[in-house]
């Protein structure tokens, strides 16, 4: 759990009003103990058995196991997913906090229902540590998907019927699991007017800003499918170019293709390449906030604020912020609040994941500064 502490008394600046509020606020438990990274929502069991009880405890066993695995797999990378822990029943119990269950149904033998699983974050940092796998923390901001497609050397991103974007549209409606949510636009006459494929696949900044801020994501993925026939087996294969543009560490193109099976149809070659391309993203982003074990850091750092309510805002923010571990207050005063932030990772991955929290880290004159980016949404 969170908990900002005032190891200072409040300079004088304050009046005696603000100093109780202040005192109040950094009192409370500003992050939950199992954070949104680790809840499990939608996990769906239908179990048939000799009764209804059986039937629900049956359930319960798959659900939990269901959730732990999409748990682990959300936080590390595909190249680890052979070598995750695999848990008994009762020690995947031990490492919950706390369960729901929606749309329940039962009959005398069947039981149907939807779970939401809330994992205790300590106990699953732990278990990845003493297994050596590296994992990550940092949700990204939505990224805006732009499917281009090209066949018989027509390039099509909003022309209907586009077949890479309903591939992927169908990919969204499987529910973002992962650190990287995807938003798919609606292609409407002003997406037509803000950019076309060649200016999404040329990498025109002016414009995928334009349609970034449309869609308030963080960053644009271009995903350039080119589909053409197997010279060698006459069968079709899809080569895409994938790029993301913004705030990721280090901007690349992953080149990837696709060849279809016999007897396979291109919507279904389209939909598998689609599963790999968003498995892709996920691992590209994993790989810029990783998190080995032991390797804590503290920084200390001001924050400038002209009131009160410019110091929660930045506070709310960075609660949000997963490596964030705890945040120590050890000075206010009129304009300033001195932090000691304690994180997991880099100085790059702090400010990566500061940056999804709309929070910007600077150095100025030899020491570390946090503040609120310019346009961040206000928030309570």
């Amino acid at each position: 759990m969170k908990i900002f502490k005032v190891f200072s008394a409040l300079n004088k600046g304050f009046s005696a009003v603000l100093c109780l509020m202040a005192l109040g606020l950094f009192a409370l438990p500003v992050r939950a103990e199992a954070p949104r990274l680790f809840e499990v929502p939608g996990v769906s069991v239908d179990v048939t058995a000799d009764s209804a009880q059986a039937a629900r405890v049956q359930a319960q066993s798959e659900g939990e196991q269901k959730a732990f695995v999409r748990l682990l797999k959300r936080l590390t990378l595909s190249a680890y997913h052979d070598r995750l822990p695999q848990l008994s029943g009762v020690r995947i119990r031990e490492m919950i906090q706390d369960f729901s269950v929606t749309d329940e149904k039962a009959s005398s033998v069947r039981y149907i229902a939807h779970m939401v699983y809330h994992f205790r974050a300590a106990a699953v940092r732990s278990l990845l540590d003493l297994h050596q796998i590296p994992y990550a923390e940092t949700s990204s901001k939505p990224v805006l998907m732009l499917p281009v497609y090209q066949s018989a050397g027509a390039l099509m991103l909003w022309d209907e019927p586009n077949p890479w974007r309903s591939a992927w549209e169908g990919l969204g409606k499987e529910g973002g699991d992962g650190l990287v949510p995807m938003v798919m636009p609606v292609g409407d006459l002003q997406d037509v007017r803000t950019i076309g494929p060649e200016q999404a696949i040329e990498g025109d900044v002016q414009r995928l800003t334009e349609i970034s801020k449309r869609y308030q994501t963080g960053d644009v993925v271009v995903a350039h499918g080119i589909m053409r026939l197997d010279a060698g087996y006459g069968l079709p294969e899809l080569e895409v170019y994938l790029t993301r543009f913004g705030s990721v560490l280090q901007e690349n193109t992953v080149v990837k293709t696709f060849t279809g099976i016999e007897g396979e149809d291109i919507q279904v070659l389209l939909a598998r390449a689609t599963v790999q391309l968003k498995t892709q993203v996920e691992d590209n982003w994993k790989e810029d906030n990783l998190i080995q074990a032991g390797n804590a850091k503290v920084l200390p750092l001001m924050v400038r604020v002209g009131n009160l309510k410019d110091w929660v805002r930045v506070r709310n923010r960075l609660n949000g912020v997963a490596i964030v571990r705890h945040a120590d207050v050890v000075l206010m005063r009129q304009g300033e609040v001195h932090l000691n932030l304690n994180f997991i990772g880099d100085a790059q991955q702090l400010a990566l994941s500061l940056e999804q929290a709309d929070l910007m880290l600077w150095e100025e004159g030899g020491s570390w500064h946090l503040g609120l980016r310019k346009g961040a949404q206000k928030v309570p």
